[in-house]
């Protein structure tokens, strides 16, 4: 029988727009099967953790696909942030989430904090691409999420086309904690969209790293390949 409302509002593949199937939730088959996952977790790589290093300690990192200009996960993430498709942050999520759980090292975080977006531009676009994808891997892991703690309290402009050495020069002092008692001996799990020279990330913990005896896990939906 014909889904009427399917017929009227058809769901779409969030990375390539093609209509789904019944059957297929959020991504159409071809997609889901092309996307380039990472295995990080899996695999206890720490290629993630070395381009971190000497920067920032961390206990774990992982990122759930490899992003490359032109390619699928460019599309996906485009659409979640610039077309409003805030399912693509549930989807991300929830797949991540579901391996998270698997993973022992993972079982020991007690808390998921996005990287925030300053009020002024979270007010313009709508939302924080990340909430979802953040708040997915919370309910999976069975876990708070807590958007109240890290803030964004510089308005910058969009960082994809400076260097790494401008980036991270115009990403310091950008960020600030607040009730620094509900992350004091804890372990966080910072979660963003993607990882590129690290220099957003690299500025979020070194704010939260000043509450006291805090460990820090870092989770994002791509990271550049």
């Amino acid at each position: 029988m014909i889904n009427l409302l399917n017929l009227f509002f058809p769901k779409v593949c969030l990375s390539c727009t093609a209509h789904l199937a019944d059957n297929e939730l959020h991504l159409c088959t071809e997609c889901r099967h092309e996307l380039p996952v990472t295995n990080i977790h899996f695999s206890n790589d720490d290629f993630i953790k070395k381009l971190f290093y000497g920067r920032l300690k961390l206990e774990y990192a992982t990122a759930l696909l490899y992003y490359s200009k032109k390619g699928l996960v460019q599309e996906l993430l485009h659409n979640l942030k610039y077309r409003g498709y805030q399912d693509v942050g549930l989807c991300l999520g929830e797949w991540l989430g579901a391996e998270l759980t698997e993973v022992h090292q993972f079982k020991t975080i007690d808390l998921v904090i996005p990287v925030p977006l300053h009020k002024s531009k979270q007010r313009k676009r709508g939302f924080n691409q990340v909430t979802k994808f953040g708040q997915a891997i919370a309910s999976s892991l069975d876990i708070p999420y807590r958007d109240n703690i890290l803030l964004k309290v510089t308005n910058t402009k969009t960082q994809v086309f400076k260097d790494r050495l401008k980036r991270w020069s115009d990403s310091g002092a950008v960020f600030k904690i607040e009730n620094t008692g509900q992350i004091e001996n804890k372990h966080i799990l910072l979660v963003d969209d993607i990882i590129t020279t690290g220099a957003t990330i690299e500025s979020c913990a070194a704010e939260l790293q000043k509450a006291k005896n805090v460990k820090l896990s870092i989770a994002t939906m791509a990271i550049v390949n």
